[in-house]
């Protein structure tokens, strides 16, 4: 964009510029542009609303392109042009022509007068769209043959078209309309509507569902923490009339003192909490006697964290020598029902076979049994499970062993090794040989772990170290299954 200068050699002409009563965020955008096209110092700009009368006739100016501003800048747009302030579109005005001639940060300068002043309006307005959505309250329209409802709300600023998407995504299934005295705006379930303002009168006063709301709100309420001036900072008295739980208020606050000398009178009780371990210990009393009965307990109990398709269980023998610990299922084992099945598992069974080791004889699991995941549009991206979900599922993983009964379990990456020892351990430190309880042990990296390496050598090189890694894994099993010697030296 072009830079805007003020011209002090042309005569000064004020221009006027007409914008719709209420919130003309769009009027105001228009505006911007042709004014900044004509390159119009704020101080050549009046603005005015709904045809206000004034001394300055009108220039209209034609069509102009948008402007570049700061997405932080637009967004205080947005809430400014709400506020009731009658000079709300001249400072906004003055705050993007400053932008636009060389004070870019000029947000970030909290001490200036007009950034201080936009600022605040900014916060008034928000806290005014805050309100209305925790305080308004719908009730049945009485002699209606369709259940329609109405609210009443006084806004102190020009809201209503910023509040109308919060109460479209609450209330989509219902058809409501809301009054205030700047306008109302309707929803019938499938388009949404404004309107002019309307009069309390036009709301209900009451309706039946009032007083099963009062109730519920007495039964939550505590006297323990009664404090009547945070309780209007919070809960101004001019919305308590639309409010039907504000007529206990009163009662409930002079009845808190008695009825919290009969809480501490009473006795104290622990509350009831639900543990993993005392689902755990009931897992423990079924004794699973096989793997089959392990994961019917398993597929049972459902995923930790809600998402996954299915558990995957363990995949080989039931007796294997060998047995990989993985981290979690992926997308594609989640789908497939099978672990290391994806790319990452694809490039463990390469691996493998380059080092000797038949993965039809070898026993494939997971640290954690449901795939855990962020949705990214129509792609279900990898989360990591964190230490207390391991925790959760490590019961389970060492039962499996000792189904399994293996002569050398082999930790695939960090989450693997943090399931088999309870430790939180980088990979680094803890690669090659090791012991996890009874079982001969040994830690290497993840497959997936190769995947992620930037450039080709980087990966080449690790994974010659993970077919290393594979190979002495393989020897080993191999010595201790034939010999009980080792064919190379301890680490």
């Amino acid at each position: 964009m072009r830079s805007i200068k003020d011209d002090e050699s042309k005569p000064m002409n004020l221009h006027r510029i007409t914008l719709s009563a209420g919130a003309d965020l769009d009027g105001f955008r228009q505006a911007l542009r042709r004014l900044i096209a004509e390159e119009l110092a704020p101080q050549h700009v009046v603005f005015a609303v709904d045809d206000a009368p004034g001394l300055f006739g009108v220039e209209a100016m034609g069509d102009a392109p948008p402007v570049t501003i700061p997405k932080g800048v637009a967004r205080l747009i947005e809430h400014v042009v709400c506020h009731r302030d009658p000079e709300r579109y001249a400072l906004l005005y003055q705050l993007v022509w400053r932008v636009l001639n060389g004070e870019r940060d000029l947000l970030d300068v909290a001490s200036d007068p007009l950034v201080h002043r936009i600022d605040l309006m900014a916060r008034s307005v928000r806290r005014d769209l805050h309100k209305m959505h925790a305080f308004v309250r719908f009730r049945r329209m009485p002699g209606e043959d369709l259940e329609r409802f109405a609210a009443w709300f006084e806004p102190e600023h020009f809201i209503l078209e910023a509040a109308a998407s919060f109460f479209v995504d609450r209330f989509r299934s219902m058809d409501w309309t809301i009054l205030t005295p700047v306008g109302s705006m309707h929803w019938d379930r499938r388009a949404l509507t404004f309107g002019p303002p309307g009069q309390r009168d036009e709301a209900p006063a009451e309706d039946s569902f009032e007083e099963g709301w009062r109730g519920y709100y007495e039964s939550v309420f505590n006297p323990a923490r009664v404090n009547p001036t945070a309780m209007r900072a919070e809960m101004p008295k001019k919305y308590w009339r639309n409010m039907p739980e504000t007529a206990a208020i009163p009662g409930l606050i002079q009845t808190a003192s008695r009825r919290v000398e009969r809480m501490i009178e009473q006795e104290a009780t622990m509350p009831a909490k639900r543990t993993p371990e005392r689902a755990l210990e009931a897992m423990w009393d079924q004794e699973p006697k096989s793997l089959e009965d392990l994961n019917a307990i398993i597929a049972k109990a459902g995923p930790l964290v809600l998402g996954a398709t299915q558990a995957v269980f363990g995949e080989g023998p039931a007796h294997a020598e060998i047995v990989f610990v993985g981290e979690q299922p992926g997308d594609q084992e989640d789908l497939q029902g099978r672990p290391f099945v994806g790319p990452a598992g694809k490039l463990l069974t390469k691996a493998m076979k380059e080092a000797g080791i038949d993965r039809e004889q070898a026993y494939l699991t997971n640290a954690v049994k449901h795939f855990k995941f962020e949705q990214r549009g129509h792609r279900r991206i990898h989360s990591k499970p964190t230490a207390g979900e391991v925790k959760h599922y490590r019961p389970w993983l060492m039962k499996e062993l000792e189904l399994v009964k293996p002569k050398l379990v082999v930790a695939l990456g960090a989450t693997a090794l943090l399931a088999l020892t309870g430790k939180a351990t980088p990979i680094t430190r803890s690669r090659g040989r090791a012991r996890f309880g009874p079982y001969e042990g040994y830690v290497t990296v993840h497959p997936s772990y190769l995947l992620r390496l930037p450039d080709e050598a980087t990966k080449r090189e690790a994974y010659e170290a993970f077919l290393n890694d594979l190979r002495r894994v393989h020897d080993l099993a191999k010595a201790d299954l034939e010999t009980g010697e080792l064919p190379f030296a301890a680490e």
